[in-house]
């Protein structure tokens, strides 16, 4: 019997990379997509657990970058047993400071090239009447959010979508779920600019991004709607995000969001 296909998306290094560990440990080959310089590394390191990886380098925060990255997929010829479209930025600071072209590229890649990408795996797996999905949202999604105004915009809207796509595939075979982790120990926050905060340096290792992404594929095969991941604090939160004022949710996040005092 021939082994079953997943695509990672942003899967050079973090909770991606980890999310294609996950699968690869399970028996799945892989295509796995990112525009950082680590993704043949990472490809390697996949490869040596015995299963085949494509590796396809491309920017999905382009319409061009997805297109191409999709067209790679398609001609291994292989359906597509499961989707983590997982690969997403961060830009941190407050809203009237941070850089618009950033903000806005964030917004190409998190949201855009999501719904692009999305399309595409739907109809494929629509078309067979199989296939998983797993979306990275994040709990930030369900927050108000200083100093993270557009990024956690992007997440809500990553969930929402996700959230709507599975009601809409209830009477297929295909399932949606999403994936929603806390400050997680990847190098997200240094990314986003983010290294002098409380978030970015002691709160990101509340959970780790091995512990995430076995949590977020156990709940794409056990075919839950979401997962809050991956911590207890994380899980509490998640369950508490609804029914907390948003005052208080937005006071919590800025102490964490703040840059400490020097």
């Amino acid at each position: 019997m021939a082994s079953q296909f997943a695509l990672v998306t942003g899967s050079s290094s973090g909770i991606g990379f980890s999310l294609a560990r996950e699968l690869a440990g399970r028996g799945y080959d892989l295509a796995i997509c990112s525009a950082g310089e680590r993704l043949h590394d990472a490809t390697q390191t996949l490869q040596a657990t015995g299963v085949k990886v494509v590796e396809i380098q491309a920017d999905l925060a382009t319409e061009e970058g997805v297109k191409q990255m999709w067209d790679k997929v398609v001609s291994l010829g292989r359906a597509l047993d499961i989707a983590c479209i997982n690969a997403g930025v961060g830009v941190g600071g407050l809203f009237a400071e941070t850089d618009l072209d950033a903000e806005l590229k964030m917004v190409d890649l998190n949201c855009r090239g999501t719904i692009q990408l999305a399309k595409y795996v739907v109809q494929q797996m629509l078309a067979r009447q199989q296939g998983r999905i797993l979306f990275t949202a994040s709990i930030a999604g369900e927050m108000v959010a200083p100093r993270e105004a557009v990024y956690a915009a992007t997440k809500a809207f990553v969930l929402s979508f996700a959230h709507t796509l599975r009601y809409e595939l209830r009477d297929s075979n295909v399932s949606v779920t999403a994936l929603q982790p806390g400050p997680t120990n990847t190098d997200f926050f240094h990314r986003a600019g983010m290294d002098n905060t409380e978030v970015g340096s002691t709160g990101k290792t509340e959970s780790q991004p091995d512990d995430v992404a076995r949590q977020g594929i156990e709940a794409l095969l056990a075919g839950d709607d979401h997962v809050y991941a991956a911590s207890a604090k994380v899980k509490a939160e998640g369950m508490l995000a609804n029914v907390t004022p948003g005052k208080v949710k937005g006071a919590m996040h800025e102490k964490m969001a703040r840059p400490k005092a020097s």
